[in-house]
């Protein structure tokens, strides 16, 4: 009775306006419900980022999807471990269960699924041997238009690394991946084949939200849109790279609060019933295989204490 999807992350902030433009920018479609500015991936109807009016940035909740039978098994879990459901917020959905993981942030779990999301067309490369995009040319037009197609994981800041990954793993349904001890650990779904991660946490004195990434269609995407948000006055977060752990090609720019919204495609692929084995990887390898260098704020928790 697990997990099947991340639904959405909501966040708290002092400028709705604000992110609304940023998240524009970086390639989403908004639109308010008279509480909230919602926003989403060009055709795909799934509410991915959720801003909502507050005093200060701060991840408000994140959403998760199950089915109706496993929702009912993981409040039965929590409960049985001394952990109590709570009512939802007045500014969001009564939906599903709504508790709160060690770290005090807010968790709902509903009975949903993933949207479909828009296909990209297959990206052809050719290599050494491998004459895949023969006869055509490869570059993109210099107007192509960059839209993310889904949220495919968040990262968050935690001071235990362990008690968050023994509560969302026994308790609330999802599978260890891999980690670097003591830096950075990552989680899948726990039903059906799943990205290599869909949630992760990284070391920290406190918590708190540290980026929400955005799957597009192939490398060009990921520079393009970076170019565009930093010529925008956007500040550059770390890229372009290629993270080891998950795999995944990576370009992050910071928004308004100081929090990071990453552009990804080609991420490892865990299918359902495959003997992942979980690896401990060496700090070394935590954050990136090449790329410039990590960013000295890169892993700093920008929220207030």
């Amino acid at each position: 009775m697990t997990i099947r999807s991340l639904q959405h992350v909501a966040l708290a902030v002092p400028d709705p306006a604000a992110g609304r433009q940023f998240y524009t920018d970086f390639g989403m479609l908004a639109h308010d419900d008279g509480r909230r500015v919602l926003m989403r991936c060009a055709g795909r109807e799934q509410d991915q980022i959720i801003l909502i009016e507050g005093p200060q940035k701060r991840l408000h909740h994140v959403c998760l999807g199950a089915r109706a039978e496993a929702i009912r098994a993981i409040a039965q879990r929590l409960e049985g471990n001394g952990h109590t459901l709570v009512d939802a917020p007045r500014e969001a959905p009564a939906d599903g269960i709504w508790f709160r993981d060690p770290d005090d942030v807010l968790v709902n779990v509903r009975d949903a699924a993933s949207a479909p999301w828009l296909p990209a067309p297959q990206w052809l490369i050719n290599n050494p041997g491998n004459l895949n995009r023969s006869g055509s040319v490869g570059h993109p037009p210099r107007g192509l238009p960059v839209a993310p197609r889904r949220l495919g994981h968040t990262l968050r800041f935690t001071p235990d690394l362990d008690r968050q990954t023994d509560f969302y793993t026994r308790l609330v349904g999802m599978r260890l991946s891999d980690r670097s001890p003591g830096i950075v650990t990552f989680l899948r779904n726990g039903e059906g084949g799943s990205d290599h991660h869909v949630m992760g946490f990284i070391k920290s004195d406190r918590p708190g939200f540290h980026h929400a990434s955005f799957e597009v269609a192939n490398i060009d995407e990921i520079g393009i849109g970076a170019c565009r948000m930093i010529d925008k006055g956007y500040r550059n977060g770390w890229g372009f790279g290629r993270h080891v752990i998950g795999s995944n090609f990576f370009h992050y720019i910071r928004d308004p609060w100081g929090s990071l919204a990453e552009y990804f495609c080609d991420i490892d692929y865990i299918p359902d019933g495959d003997d992942w084995k979980p690896t401990d990887y060496p700090a070394a390898d935590s954050l990136y295989a090449w790329g410039p260098a990590v960013p000295d704020d890169f892993g700093v928790n920008f929220e207030a204490a």
